[in-house]
């Protein structure tokens, strides 16, 4: 090689090292969002679908969906752990164990911009709440409860944790719904999201209650578990079941006369609005936030009269 190659190679070398330095730079400068879930369940993936719509609208951002299985605050809490590490710019999280779960969300909202879906923490310093009312959604299932006992009769209730808000405003809203009535609640039966305990709940009840009229699971693997156990017990149609969410057992049971009625969040809104909204907040806009810090997305209530068309609606969010 010559003296004039030599010269000329060496201000091109330095112009592609130079331009692998900004693409690099580009790639680290790309902020990321992240929702975790406090399960997994076809719920979390019609809220991955409004993160979806979220990330076509806002390419500037890498928006992901942290699914976590374990169901517990320390389960989330190693979740939380590694975003941090990764730098995240933002967090959505449905909170599992609130009272165990604030000393880490307020380090968490120290360090990003922090808020709650579909299971608050209210103590803690999120910036906002996304999601349902939870209280208002329990006196609504208190109400079809009522509406298939119309004479009354014992019913149980089932639900991961009664650590989690959702939880324990779930239950509170059914209490109230049904305060002053002749349905009475033997129990709340809590499982930690495991599916074998959830289903020996469901059947040790059945058995142990064979007046039992009414049962309603809370969260969204329960009723399909519910639906299963009746039908194994040949008590479909004479043990009366009330639902959340939309598992697609659920609208199943709904569609075939076994399970009376479900009350639905609408999971897709928060995906999209948790992302959306962290995104404006990192642009310097809090404008979205309510006087209360919660921004309240409406339930549904599907029964027979409605199930075609909401679950025809469901395929097409859960399709890719």
């Amino acid at each position: 090689m010559n003296g004039s190659m030599t010269k000329l190679l060496v201000p091109l070398l330095a112009t592609a090292a130079l331009a692998m330095a900004t693409g690099t730079a580009q790639a680290q400068q790309k902020k990321t969002i992240a929702l975790v879930t406090n399960v997994a369940a076809d719920f979390w993936t019609i809220a991955g679908r409004g993160l979806e719509k979220a990330q076509k609208e806002h390419p500037e951002y890498n928006i992901e969906l942290i699914v976590t299985n374990e169901g517990t605050a320390a389960g989330q809490r190693r979740e939380l752990d590694d975003l941090l590490v990764r730098g995240v710019a933002g967090i959505s999280i449905s909170v599992d164990d609130a009272p165990h779960a604030t000393e880490q969300l307020n380090k968490v909202a120290a360090k990003t911009v922090l808020i709650t879906t579909d299971s608050d923490a209210p103590q803690s310093k999120r910036l906002a709440y996304i999601g349902t009312d939870n209280v208002a959604a329990g006196r609504q299932a208190g109400e079809e409860i009522k509406k298939a006992l119309p004479n009354g009769g014992k019913i149980a209730l089932f639900v991961g944790t009664m650590d989690a808000d959702n939880a324990r405003e779930r239950v509170q809203g059914i209490k109230d719904a049904i305060a002053g009535t002749k349905v009475e609640l033997v129990d709340v039966f809590t499982d930690q999201v495991d599916f074998a305990k959830a289903k020996a709940n469901i059947e040790n009840v059945l058995v142990k209650y064979p007046d039992i009229a009414l049962l309603s699971g809370l969260w969204s693997y329960e009723t399909p578990l519910i639906y299963d156990a009746v039908k194994a017990a040949g008590k479909a149609g004479k043990v009366k079941i009330v639902g959340f969410d939309e598992d697609q057992r659920t609208l199943r049971g709904i569609s075939d006369g076994t399970i009376e009625s479900t009350v639905v969040q609408q999971p897709y809104e928060f995906g999209y609005l948790s992302a959306t909204n962290i995104i404006k907040t990192l642009n310097g806009d809090k404008s979205w936030i309510p006087a209360d810090s919660k921004l309240i997305v409406p339930t549904q209530v599907i029964s027979k009269a409605n199930v075609a068309e909401f679950t025809a609606n469901l395929k097409g969010l859960l399709k890719k």
